[in-house]
C-alpha cells in the first residue's frame, strides 16, 4: 500500500472502521494468492487443493510495513464416480 491509504487506514483505525483500500488490497493478495496454488497443483497433475490455509502476515521496521499473504494445501486428484 502506498503512503496515502496507509495514512488514511491509521485515521480509520483511531476512530474505527474499515477502509475500502486496505480491503481492496487484502482481496486481491488473497486472490492472487490462491490463483498461484491453483497453478501449481495444476502443474503438479493435480486437479483440486484441498485443505487450504490462508496466512496473513506483516514486516515492519524503520517507519516502513509489508503485508503479505501466505496460502497453503494439498494439491490432489479427483476422481468422478
Amino acid at each position: 500500500m502506498n503512503l496515502f491509504k496507509d495514512f488514511f487506514a491509521s485515521i480509520t483505525d483511531i476512530f474505527g472502521g474499515r477502509t475500502s483500500s486496505s480491503q481492496k488490497v487484502l482481496r486481491n493478495a488473497r486472490l492472487t494468492c490462491l490463483t498461484e496454488l491453483r497453478r501449481e497443483a495444476l502443474i503438479s497433475g493435480a486437479n483440486a487443493v484441498i485443505g487450504i490455509d490462508l496466512a496473513y502476515n506483516e514486516i515492519s521496521g524503520d517507519g516502513k510495513s509489508m503485508l503479505f499473504v501466505v496460502a497453503t494445501g494439498t494439491a490432489v486428484i479427483v476422481e468422478p464416480k
